[in-house]
């Protein structure tokens, strides 16, 4: 139907007769000529209908936009004066000698080169919200990314194998999405959270390198960077230690922005321990960009009289911090109570603050409303410890550690936004030394910080019978620009061992064999040491993309409330297959 794209045609093709075909971009009248930018897949040309030529005229006189048509015409030098150097086919433009209508389109509910477009409206209309070419380029460079690593892990043996979506609940995770089964009635089938057990049994067979771009699915509140169904690129190797692992992935992700982007990442990644990250930024997904540090003060308060932070830096599980933003001191009053809102919703109950008039002024230097409260030998560490200076301004978290590092973690961000000081570039590091468990004050046992198949360090072991909080685990984080791109870590792979964590996270002998007995006995049978990884698709092509979400770089993503406006999805079912499925819908009960 075609003999050209739109885009590749240049002034080499000045002459020549072509063909084209694609959808009407705009249509424009100038006195009796009409003139079409045609789109296709490769971008637009503009095509010149003649009065001299009545049948395609006519046609082009009739067409409006996103109309598909077919072109037949000549190319020729656009005249002089009219050329668009923002087009790489701004100086030529077709003669249409024939023109066919394919298709009409009705009305738009908004215009393809529109940039103001409700995300409703987007979703609702999704099939055109495709053809606008932010959302072409977006997956087409997805598809790049994807073909890129799928090329370095085929070079280096891994194996592409599929496991199950239809598998068993093993709900200690987020909450599983649940498949009714017609042919074992009031049993249930999971859609798979990960393919993390699949993949350590293919270990076990025997294939020791696999990969898989894997569909997973979670029943949990979204946000900007998740979806109830995301992709991950999901690895697992044999007879590789944490450091091999680590090295072997740099050199995938490295590849991959050469190739896209031609980006040169660094080599090696730097790497910090979760203690280091928690304890220099709040977080255990730092965004290196931001230069800003928390920095301790908890021991400097426990003897001040002012209880707002004598409290925390006194109760075990508090904290005292601070902040230090160079040349904040030119914030306004009214800015910095916009901040205190923003940490509100993290928890933090106020923020305090110090402004740094002169650094070498001693308290007369200083103007905050806690001055009164500070001692100066207190003022004068806190400035020595931030290494504050003339134009800074300090802010202070004191509460739960908790609270303080979500407060403080989000706040140095915003700040650096606000404050452009936020360097450009790719900033990736590695985040290793994660604990192994952490303590559940509702359940009162120990849960897992990454999940219950992750290897302990061998030497921390014997921990496990007399102080488990002190374990560190196997488990690694890759991280770029403050999002977790991806996470993994080396496994369990002796029976025994697996059964000890379990039981340690509450799971009984009865239950361990109810919910992971295949696993468990898949061990017994010669498991090899194995280890693994699995990187956020959909989060690594909204970083490379530029993207605000993930919805930017997914065909037909799901809404905030986990629903499709395209399709309506979720839907009601008929009562015919609810009845297969011996299913009853219980209707909620009416508050009236």
């Amino acid at each position: 139907m075609r003999t050209h794209l739109c885009e590749q045609l240049n002034q080499s093709h000045i002459d020549q007769t072509v063909k084209l075909a694609g959808w009407v971009l705009n249509r424009r009248d100038h006195g009796g000529v009409i003139f079409i930018d045609l789109r296709d897949r490769s971008g637009r040309i503009q095509v010149v209908a003649d009065p001299d030529y009545p049948a395609p005229f006519a046609i082009a006189d009739k067409s409006r936009n996103e109309y598909v048509l077919s072109v037949t015409g000549r190319v020729r030098a656009r005249p002089e004066g009219t050329t668009n150097d923002d087009l790489t086919t701004g100086k030529i433009e077709v003669i249409a000698d024939h023109i066919t209508l394919l298709s009409r389109s009705e009305p738009l509910p908004f215009q393809i080169d529109e940039d103001e477009i409700g995300e409703s409206t987007r979703l609702k209309y999704r099939f055109l919200d495709l053809r606008r070419p932010g959302m072409q380029s977006a997956l087409r460079m997805r598809h790049k990314i994807i073909s890129a690593l799928r090329s370095f892990l085929d070079q280096r043996e891994f194996v592409d194998i599929e496991t199950p979506i239809l598998t068993r609940s093993t709900p200690e995770g987020a909450r599983d999405y649940l498949v009714p089964s017609r042919t074992h009635p009031g049993k249930f089938f999971a859609l798979p959270q990960s393919p993390q057990l699949f993949k350590q049994l293919l270990m076990v067979s025997g294939f020791e390198r696999y990969y898989q771009i894997a569909r997973c699915f979670r029943d949990e509140d979204l946000r900007a960077d998740r979806q109830p169904e995301f992709t991950q690129l999901d690895i697992e190797v044999s007879f590789m230690d944490e450091d091999e692992i680590i090295g072997l992935m740099e050199q995938m992700i490295r590849q991959c922005f050469k190739t896209i982007l031609d980006v040169q990442l660094p080599n090696p990644f730097p790497r910090i321990t979760y203690a280091d990250a928690m304890s220099r930024y709040g977080i255990d997904r730092p965004d290196l960009r931001v230069s800003l540090e928390l920095t301790e003060i908890t021991d400097l308060m426990k003897g001040v009289e002012f209880k707002v932070f004598s409290g925390p830096a006194n109760d075990a599980k508090g904290r005292v911090a601070a902040l230090n933003v160079p040349g904040g001191n030119k914030l306004s009053r009214a800015q910095i109570d916009q901040y205190t809102t923003f940490v509100a919703q993290y928890g933090a109950r106020g923020l305090a603050y110090i402004k740094v008039n002169d650094a070498s002024a001693g308290r007369e230097g200083l103007q905050s409303p806690i001055l009164k409260f500070l001692p100066d030998d207190v003022l004068s560490e806190i400035l020595g410890r931030t290494a504050a200076a003339t134009n800074d301004l300090i802010f202070f978290g004191a509460d739960k550690a908790s609270v303080v590092n979500d407060a403080l973690a989000a706040l140095r961000v915003e700040v650096a936004r606000d404050l452009d000081l936020v360097e450009p570039g790719w900033k990736p590091i590695w985040v290793v030394d994660f604990p192994l468990l952490e303590w559940s004050e509702q359940d009162q046992h120990w849960q897992s910080l990454h999940h219950p198949f992750t290897a302990p360090r061998t030497e921390h072991i014997a921990l496990l019978k007399t102080d488990p909080g002190k374990i560190l685990s196997r488990a690694y984080d890759l991280v770029l620009n403050g999002s977790e791109l991806g996470g993994g870590s080396i496994r369990i792979h002796q029976a025994d061992l697996q059964q000890q964590i379990l039981q340690l996270l509450g799971i009984d002998t009865e239950q361990a064999e109810a919910k992971f007995g295949f696993l468990l006995e898949a061990l017994k049978f010669g498991a090899p040491p194995h280890g693994g990884i699995a990187f956020g698709i959909d989060r690594l092509a909204a970083l490379m993309c530029g993207a605000e979400s993930i919805r930017d770089v997914i065909a037909f993503p799901k809404t905030q409330k986990a629903s499709c406006l395209l399709t309506e999805a979720p839907n009601q079912v008929d009562s015919a297959q609810l009845r297969d499925l011996r299913l009853q819908i219980n209707k909620p009960r009416s508050t009236d």
